[in-house]
C-alpha cells in the first residue's frame, strides 16, 4: 500500500476549488503529468481529495468498492433536489433503484417511442428552410426540454403552451441553485442565486404534486403504482426527472456529435451512420467518450480503504474524472482521436468502461432512455440533413463545468438532403 502522491495542503489555504473550476482538465492534466499517475490528491471544496482518472481506479471506485465510497450528504444535489436515487446511499439506494427501474427500460420505455420520435421531429424540421446558420445548442437544448416535460408530465408546448413556458423557466432558475453558492439569503428587491433556486423548487413541486394528483396515465401514472418508502418520494423524484440536467445533457451530447461531424470531411462518416445502425452505436459511444457531459462525480470514503494501491483514509473524498478516465491511454490507443471504429475493434465490448453518466451499481438509471433520446435525434438530423459550420472559422474551445459544451455557442448550416440533387455539394471545409 502507498500513500498518495500530490498533497492536500491544509485547510483554506490549500484549496484547489478555484483551479479545479476554472478549468477541470487542465488541472488533471497538469497533475498527471507532474506525478506521473493517473490517481493523485489534492484539496477540494476544502477536503482533502482522491483524484481518479484511470479506468481501473474508476472501476475500483464505482464497482468494487461501491459500499465503501459514498454520497456525500451534504452535496448540493440535495438541498436542490432532495432525497432521491441520486442522493440516497446504502439499503436506501438500492430499494429505490428496484422500485424505479421498471419505469427505463422494457414496457415503460417503448411506451415513450411515439413521443421521443415526435418530438424529435418537431424540433428539427426545417432546419434548412431559412438558409440561415443555428445556434445548435440551444436548439437541442429546447428538444431535451420537450422530451422531458413531455415523456414525464405529460406537458406538451403545443396544447398548454403557457404551462410549459412556466417549468421551463422555473426549471432553469433551479438549475443556477447547482452552480450557486449555497447560501440563502433575501432581502427587499434581492435574492441571492440559491435563495431563489429554492423558491423555483417549491413552485415546481407544487405542479409536481398537482399532476400527481390528477393524471392517472403515462409515466405520471406509473410511478404513482409504484411502491415507493413516502408519500414525497415521487414527486422528489419527478423534479429530478423534469429538471434541466436531462436537456443540458442531452445538449451537450448532441451538440458534440454535430460538430464532430460537421463538413464534407466526415460527409462519408455521416453515410456510413446513416445507412448501418450499429456504426451510428459506435460513433455515439465515441462521442460520449470524448465529450463526455459531466465532468465526473464525487464520492466520500466510509472506512479506511485503497484505490489502484494507494492508501486513502476515512472521510476522503474520491472524484473520478470522466474525461480523463476516457481517455486513459492503457485501454484507449490514439485517446485523443475521433475513431468509431475502435468499438468494433479493440474495445468491443468495452462500453461498461465509459462512466459519462456513472458507472457500477449506482449508475445512471436513465442510460437506456438517454441512448433511445440520442438515436431518435441524431438518427432524424442524419437522415434529413448534411450540415457544415457556418462560418467555417469558429472557436470551438470546451468549457466543461457545469456541462461541456464549446465556450462560444457553435453556429451551423444545415442543407436537406432531398435538396441536394439541385443543389451544390457542401463546400470544402476544414475536416
Amino acid at each position: 500500500m502507498s500513500k498518495l502522491v500530490g498533497t492536500a495542503g491544509v485547510s483554506v489555504l490549500g484549496d484547489k476549488s478555484l483551479e479545479f473550476y476554472r478549468d477541470p482538465v487542465a488541472f488533471c492534466e497538469q497533475r498527471i503529468e507532474k506525478h506521473g499517475t493517473r490517481i493523485f490528491q489534492s484539496r477540494l471544496l476544502n477536503k482533502p481529495t482522491s483524484f481518479v482518472c484511470s479506468v481501473e481506479g474508476m472501476k475500483e471506485l464505482l464497482c468494487e468498492k461501491s459500499s465503501v465510497f459514498l454520497k456525500d450528504p451534504t452535496d448540493v444535489m440535495h438541498n436542490m433536489y432532495g432525497d432521491n436515487i441520486v442522493t440516497a446511499n446504502g439499503e436506501e439506494a438500492c430499494l429505490l433503484r428496484l422500485s424505479l427501474t421498471n419505469l427505463f427500460t422494457g414496457k415503460c420505455l417503448a411506451s415513450g417511442s411515439d413521443l421521443i420520435n415526435s418530438v424529435s421531429e418537431r424540433c428539427l424540421k426545417n432546419l434548412s428552410a431559412t438558409g440561415e446558420p443555428v445556434s445548435v445548442y440551444p436548439l437541442f437544448k429546447r428538444l431535451g426540454t420537450e422530451l422531458v416535460l413531455g415523456l414525464f408530465l405529460n406537458v406538451n408546448p403545443d396544447e398548454t403552451p403557457e404551462l410549459f413556458q412556466e417549468i421551463t423557466a422555473l426549471c432553469t432558475l433551479h438549475w443556477h441553485g447547482i452552480i450557486s453558492t449555497p447560501i440563502s439569503v433575501k432581502v427587499p428587491l434581492w435574492s441571492s442565486g440559491f435563495c431563489t433556486a429554492l423558491e423555483a423548487k417549491d413552485k415546481l413541486m407544487d405542479i409536481i404534486k398537482d399532476k400527481l394528483a390528477c393524471q392517472r396515465q403515462g409515466f405520471v401514472g406509473y410511478l404513482r403504482d409504484l411502491p415507493l418508502p413516502d408519500a414525497s418520494c415521487a414527486s422528489q423524484h419527478l423534479l429530478l426527472f423534469i429538471s434541466a440536467l436531462i436537456p443540458k445533457a442531452l445538449a451537450s451530447l448532441l451538440t458534440s456529435f454535430t460538430l464532430v461531424l460537421s463538413g464534407a470531411g466526415k460527409k462519408e462518416i455521416r453515410n456510413r451512420a446513416r445507412a448501418d445502425p450499429d456504426y451510428l452505436y459506435y460513433v455515439l459511444l465515441e462521442v460520449q467518450r470524448l465529450w463526455p457531459p459531466f465532468i465526473g462525480g464525487r464520492r466520500i470514503a466510509n472506512q479506511d480503504t485503497t484505490l489502484g494501491g494507494f492508501h486513502i483514509p476515512k472521510a476522503y473524498a474520491a472524484m473520478y474524472i470522466s474525461h480523463a478516465i476516457h481517455r486513459d491511454p492503457e485501454v484507449f490507443h490514439q485517446p485523443e482521436d475521433f475513431l468509431p471504429e475502435r468499438w468494433c475493434g479493440r474495445n468491443a465490448g468495452q462500453e461498461h468502461l465509459l462512466c459519462s453518466l456513472g458507472n457500477g451499481p449506482r449508475n445512471c438509471i436513465g442510460v437506456q432512455l438517454n441512448n433511445v433520446f440520442l438515436k431518435a435525434a441524431c438518427g432524424y438530423l442524419l437522415q434529413h440533413y448534411d450540415w457544415d459550420l457556418s462560418p467555417y472559422s469558429q472557436d470551438l474551445q470546451y468549457k466543461w463545468l457545469p456541462v461541456s459544451r464549446p465556450t462560444v455557442p457553435p453556429m451551423v448550416s444545415f442543407i436537406e438532403l432531398e435538396l441536394e440533387s439541385s443543389a451544390t455539394d457542401l463546400p470544402d471545409g476544414p475536416p
